[in-house]
This record gives structure tokens, C-alpha cells and sequence, in this order.
């Protein structure tokens, strides 16, 4: 469910801005450090945020492989608790045996 409401707020978000841009269509001056240019500001719009979409989602990439990493680190050092410990209890019944005998 949190999904679709992702989804739809996603959805919702788009209709904003793509309703925004096209009511700014007239021609703007931007100013680059090498010279100026007259863009569209629907562009300039538009531009911005799939930039600030793909630096988002390049973001969200990096945390996801850092959380992976870090999943994998703690399940080999689970799995390495596991053996000591079965190793720990089956020198513990060989003990037990030998009290007994």
C-alpha cells in the first residue's frame, strides 16, 4: 500500500510541475561563466528537475549499496557466531560425557 501512495504523490507531483512549466514558456536570459543564451524557461524548468531527480536517485543508489554491504558484513559475522558457538556447545556435551563416565 505504501507503494501505490508513493506512486500516486509521485504522480501528483509530476502533474505540479509539468502544469507549472508549461505556463512559463517565454524566453529567459541565463548566464553561463563562457556567455549568455536565451532559453525557454520551460527548459530551464524541466532541466532542473530531472537533474535534481537523477543527483536523487544517484543519492538513493549510493545508500543502497552501502546498506547491502553492511547486510553482508553482519550476516557473515552471524554465520561465524553460529559456528563458534555450535562448536562451543558440542565441546560442551563432550565434557558432559565424560563427567558422566
Amino acid at each position: 500500500m505504501r507503494g501505490q501512495w508513493s506512486l500516486i504523490f509521485g504522480f501528483i507531483a509530476a502533474l505540479i510541475i509539468a502544469v507549472f512549466a508549461v505556463i512559463n514558456v517565454e524566453a529567459v536570459q541565463v548566464n553561463y561563466v563562457f556567455g549568455t543564451a536565451a532559453i525557454p524557461l520551460i527548459l530551464i524548468i524541466l532541466g532542473s528537475v530531472l537533474m535534481g531527480g537523477v543527483i536523487v536517485g544517484a543519492v538513493g543508489m549510493v545508500k543502497v549499496y552501502q546498506l547491502q554491504q553492511q547486510i553482508k558484513r553482519l550476516n557473515q559475522n552471524d554465520s561465524y557466531k553460529n559456528v563458534e558457538k555450535t562448536e562451543h556447545d558440542e565441546g560442551s556435551y563432550s565434557d558432559l560425557s565424560e563427567m558422566n563416565s
